[in-house]
């Protein structure tokens, strides 16, 4: 179905679905079962230390013959040593986020890898393409964890039409139709987090995946504004803390150390109260836990139906 698709000869995976990288639960797990489904399984380097992540890709590389990429957070303290060890392994796919990727762009073309932003405005999607970007991932608000301000249905076509590299869409993204919904907008390929986070390969904490699967159309909430660094997560007791302390004008330092280890709490210690359980706001129609391989076939099998669909909504 998609041997001409312009994603899937980029980087030489079968299907074009992404795999987000998260932070603590984009492991070497999840990442290879993804690549070993067809997609691109992306381990999530967050803020892991350099050896922390060698250790991933070369458990990934053991897991899987097939192309996978690494996800630098590049407002990570260790970004400089996390590049290096990515250019030491030969990554074929790096993505990026929170930042400009430009100064590692020559390193990492000059082995062969594949640089891929994940944006959140036209005029960074323009940017990052001007440095030397292959692809640019366009992210709406709709998306778990770090998020910008734009839906994904106003940002994707405005990236594409602003743009001269393939565009992959993210945000609210979970099946056939959100896939067949991205490919009119006119990307070129999608990329799920919350999704992968619900399945079988998944090492997120079962308390984790269960609160997920509760969450409904409205569970999500959006914290961090006032940091300038707005996070969607699922509302508890820590998110209403920390709206508490946004809204009664709390510094900087107050609200950094309220969310200092959240997110490992939740996803590896199951505290799903005072942890962040990061999740986009499709979690609302995530209802089981599957493994990856059927994730990705269920979605792939269902586009014709969903085409099918169209079309006679059309006549």
């Amino acid at each position: 179905m998609f041997e001409n698709n312009v994603i899937c000869k980029l980087l030489k995976i079968k299907y074009p679905i992404f795999q987000g990288g998260m932070a603590w639960i984009g492991t070497s797990e999840l990442a290879s079962a993804v690549s070993n489904a067809g997609g691109l399984g992306i381990i999530g380097a967050g803020h892991m230390p350099p050896d922390a992540l060698r250790a991933e890709i070369q458990k990934a590389k053991g897991w899987t013959e097939q192309p996978f990429g690494v996800n630098v957070m590049l407002m990570s303290p260790f970004v400089k040593e996390v590049m290096q060890v990515v250019l030491e392994e030969k990554v074929p796919v790096v993505t990026t986020g929170a930042g400009n990727p430009g100064e590692y762009v020559p390193a990492l073309k000059e082995i062969g890898t594949k640089v891929i932003p994940v944006v959140a405005s036209v005029a960074l999607a323009k940017r990052l393409v001007r440095s030397g970007a292959d692809a640019v991932i366009a992210e709406g608000t709709e998306s778990g964890g770090h998020i910008g301000e734009i839906t994904t249905m106003a940002l994707v076509p405005q990236v594409v039409d602003a743009v001269d590299v393939p565009v992959i869409a993210a945000g609210g993204i979970a099946d056939s139709r959100g896939m067949a919904a991205a490919f009119a907008l006119g990307a070129h390929a999608v990329q799920m987090g919350s999704r992968f986070v619900v399945s079988e390969e998944c090492i997120a904490h079962p308390h984790y995946k269960e609160t997920v699967l509760k969450a409904k159309d409205r569970s999500t909430v959006v914290t961090g504004r006032s940091l300038g660094h707005p996070v969607r997560s699922i509302a508890n007791k820590l998110s209403r803390r920390y709206e508490e302390m946004e809204a009664a004008g709390a510094s900087t330092e107050e609200l950094e150390k309220l969310g200092a280890g959240s997110l490992h709490r939740a996803t590896h210690e199951g505290d799903v109260e005072n942890g962040t359980v990061m999740i986009g706001e499709i979690s609302g129609m995530l209802s089981d836990i599957k493994p990856v391989k059927a994730i990705i076939e269920d979605m792939v099998n269902g586009l014709p139906a969903v085409f099918k669909n169209i079309e006679s909504k059309a006549d």
